[in-house]
């Protein structure tokens, strides 16, 4: 009778022995299955924090080789603590709608393998901007135009004194009036109109100054010159020296967009 209380006491000690190790082994299972669920660097998202613009989610680093992710985007609020989660926005990669703007976003990635699954999520992006609008037109360029008009040129564009023409050809001893005309270019010898001319005989006393006259669409402007008390300023004077000056209307004659150059015409005082 003894013998049998012993044999069924060490039963009872064996049972209790396996139900140990079991738990054991359970127990090291679950280690091993939380071990093999550790993010070990945080995930991350990337991209451009702008309505319609892509964000991309990186899984950060994991041990226990994951065999999948899987991914959730959430809405928060500006400080990234109160969040939602998006209505199917379960891929890698998730498209900032207007309904982001002036929120932060994170991503939840759960890693996978087979011991079980774990979850991190992203710190919060900035602040989500609004799209960006449609960038401006291209501005106008003035060069573009034929005739160019001279009101819409700006430097580094420079008005040119291209061409010259007097009346009479020859400028002679007997000459009481001169007309002068002149022709103003920019962008590549185009034509300018609506360019001010400005022009005086030098020495200053030969003949009179006229108004300042205006360009046609063809580019030339015309000035008329009266003969004074100077002229001639030598008994052998064989050229006529003319300061011309070409500006844009409104703007300072020693500034801008104005060119000017001296220019000569034959004298033959015989004539």
């Amino acid at each position: 009778m003894q013998f049998g209380v012993t044999r069924l006491a060490i039963a009872s000690v064996m049972g209790a022995v396996s139900l140990i190790a079991a738990a054991l082994l359970v127990g090291s299972g679950a280690a091993a299955t939380q071990a093999g669920r550790t993010n070990t660097q945080p995930p991350t998202s990337g991209g451009t924090r702008e309505g319609g613009k892509t964000l991309t989610a990186r899984e950060g680093t994991w041990t226990g080789d994951p065999t999948d992710f899987d991914y959730a985007w959430r809405r928060c609020d500006a400080d990234g603590g109160s969040c939602v989660l998006i209505n199917n926005a379960e891929q890698r990669t998730y498209v900032l709608r207007a309904a982001d703007e002036g929120h932060t976003i994170r991503a939840r990635v759960t890693a996978q393998n087979a011991d079980g699954r774990r979850a991190a999520t992203t710190v919060p992006t900035a602040v989500i901007r609004a799209a960006a609008g449609p960038p401006p037109p291209p501005a106008d360029n003035p060069c573009d135009k034929n005739p160019v008009m001279a009101n819409q040129l700006k430097p580094p564009e420079r008005l040119l004194i291209a061409g010259q023409q007097v009346s009479p050809g020859v400028i002679g001893g007997s000459t009481q009036t001169i007309v002068a005309r002149f022709r103003i270019t920019a962008c590549n010898g185009k034509p300018v109109q609506g360019a001010l001319v400005y022009v005086t005989a030098v020495p200053y006393n030969m003949f009179s100054v006229p108004p300042e006259a205006q360009t046609g669409a063809d580019g030339w402007a015309e000035l008329r010159m009266n003969r004074l008390r100077g002229y001639p300023a030598t008994p052998k004077q064989q050229l006529l020296v003319m300061f011309v000056r070409a500006r844009k209307p409104g703007e300072s004659p020693l500034g801008g967009i104005t060119g000017s150059r001296l220019v000569s015409f034959r004298v033959n005082l015989s004539q």
